[in-house]
This record gives structure tokens, sequence and C-alpha cells, in this order.
């Protein structure tokens, strides 16, 4: 099984040795996306609830460059600097999925690049 590399200026361009998502058959691996604004690269301002509609918006780009929709992704991991936020998320998340949700971990951490408060990645299925 060949795999494809998946990007869109769209979303923020990878600051690092990896790929925005990578396509194995009719599975999309998407790295964890932080609120980036891909205009600029520079993290959104307005704290943890705009971070996190921002996250939703960059992994939403992702999966239409795949060929798919939020509404495809089987698994989400989140992270979170602050679990105390969790609740905050959990409502955000619902402006972005339809039911039945995906599965889903939610990760407290002790930090994230660029000083973020959150990060998701999540695995889309086409098929």
């Amino acid at each position: 099984m060949s795999k494809e590399i998946i990007h869109t200026d769209n979303a923020p361009a990878a600051i690092g040795a990896y790929s925005q998502a990578v396509k194995a058959g009719n599975t999309v691996y998407l790295s964890g996306q932080i609120p980036l604004d891909p205009a600029t690269m520079t993290v959104v301002e307005g704290g943890f609830a705009a971070e996190t509609h921002q996250v939703f918006k960059n992994l939403k780009a992702v999966c239409e460059a795949a060929g798919g929709s939020l509404d495809q992704i089987v698994k989400l991991n989140a992270y979170l600097t602050d679990l105390s936020n969790f609740a905050t998320f959990n409502e955000i998340m619902g402006q972005y999925f339809s039911k039945p949700y995906p599965a889903r971990a939610a990760v407290g951490v002790a930090s994230l690049p660029k000083g973020v408060q959150v990060e998701a990645e999540a695995v889309l299925f086409l098929g």
C-alpha cells in the first residue's frame, strides 16, 4: 500500500519534520494541529476558546484537502495544558461534529509548542 502526503495552504504549514497528514488506503492520519493562523503562522489571540476554534478550523482544512470532512474522523486525541478547560473544549468540539461523535482521548500535558493551550490530532476514514 502506498502513502500519499496531504497538504493544504488553508492549514498551518508543518513546522518540523512531519506532514500535515498522510493517507494510507482509505485512512488519513492527521498530524496534531495547534491554533496557528495559516495565513500568518502566528498563534490566534483570544484565549482558550479562540485557540480551540482555530484547532478545529485547521483540522477541517486538512480533512477537506484529503477529500473528507470532520464527520469522517473516527478518532481524535486532544492535548490540553489545563484540564479545567475540558468542558469548554467539549462544548466547542460539539459545534464542529455531528453525532455519532468520534472516539476521543483528552490528555493533560505540561506544555505544547509555541506555548499554546490546546492541540488535537485525528484519524480520518474515507471508506
